[in-house]
């Protein structure tokens, strides 16, 4: 059995505003273990990076706060922590890359100071030995010249390099858990690649769990051992890279590998996008947030949150239409239809 690294159950994050109650995050669960990927998926708002923020305790209180559920890091209560043990756990245990590298990092500040703090907080080492460690981190994760590039300043670097200078931080004190809020936004396909095998490596060399969040179901194919599909701040669908993209259950996510183009199918098949916009924070129904969009939708829909259905052992999905019904509707969608060009 793998090592369980962290479990989150029933998380609810809600931020309090003049305009009302954000209910950002909603009774979220799961769950990673040691070496394992789990990937969240959604579209913008769905709360995935709020979900990832709630695990570090990063939320802004006010207005933000947790207000439900547990997170618990190798039997650790992670909520029953103050925060100057909260310090210790972010960077040393959970580090995260951040989704926009250039307001990630401080402009002012070299990025060997960047790396180097970090190093000398968690790992008390002086100052010329954390900036000797700054650019041996630099110099893993693929950036030339690394003992020059550690002096300069992050206008200095490209979009991919940033990024690979978030990395290098985050692994700098070898965290158990790296928490990649999409890690490839914004760079070409070809800087995208080379991200991808830099966490592959890194996960590899420190056996690290890793929680990636994007949109890229490209990205999620190749890096996730599971996945969890998140809508108006709940989980919709969860179950391995294999049970959710060759036996989707919910039309959301029929909707989000629908809108995906593939190659095993002809060129007339077409894409099919997702009608709609996604709900108000404030004002979700009662039952399924997607229930507004879904073509399927029923009268309970809005009325009840569905009962979560196990499908396969580690497959559930919530949704209120009956399985031998969604199956049925499944095998009539044109992108499930493999017709081979």
């Amino acid at each position: 059995m793998a090592e369980r690294l962290l479990e989150v159950a029933d998380l609810s994050t809600h931020f309090f505003t003049h305009a009302g109650v954000v209910k950002a995050v909603n009774g979220v669960s799961f769950t990673l273990d040691r070496q394992e990927t789990l990937g969240i998926v959604g579209e913008s708002g769905s709360g995935k990076t709020v979900a990832a923020l709630s695990v570090m305790r990063l939320i802004p209180d006010p207005p933000g706060k947790i207000v439900e559920g547990s997170i618990t890091l190798r039997g650790r209560d992670l909520r029953a922590l103050d925060e100057d043990e909260m310090r210790q756990v972010r960077g040393n245990d959970i580090a995260m890359i951040f989704q926009d590298p250039m307001t990630s990092l401080n402009p002012v500040y070299k990025i060997g100071d960047q790396i180097a703090e970090a190093v000398m907080l968690h790992q008390d080492k002086g100052k010329d030995e954390a900036w000797r460690m700054a650019a041996e981190l630099l110099e893993r994760v693929g950036i030339p010249d690394a003992k020059n590039r550690v002096k300069q300043y992050p206008f200095e670097f490209s979009g991919g390099m940033r990024q690979r200078a978030m990395i290098a931080m985050a692994i700098s004190c070898n965290p158990d858990i790296l928490i990649a809020d999409e890690p490839t936004t914004a760079l070409d396909v070809t800087i995208q690649a080379q991200i991808i095998e830099v966490v592959q490596e890194m996960q590899e060399q420190y056996h690290s769990g890793v929680i990636l969040i994007t949109h890229d179901l490209g990205v999620v194919a190749e890096l996730a051992d599971k996945v969890m599909v998140m809508y108006g701040g709940r989980t919709v669908e969860y179950g391995s890279i294999d049970q959710v993209f060759y036996d989707p259950h919910h039309p959301y996510t029929w909707g989000l590998l629908g809108s995906l183009p593939r190659l095993d199918v002809s060129e007339k098949t077409r894409l099919t996008p997702i009608k709609g916009q996604p709900p108000d924070l404030i004002l979700l129904p009662a039952g399924c947030p997607f229930s507004g969009r879904c073509v399927y939708e029923r009268p309970e829909c809005r009325d009840t949150w569905p009962a979560h259905e196990l499908i396969a052992e580690g497959h559930g999905v919530n949704c209120w239409i009956p399985r031998a019904e969604r199956e049925e509707i499944r095998a009539e969608l044109p992108h499930f239809k493999v017709e081979v060009a």
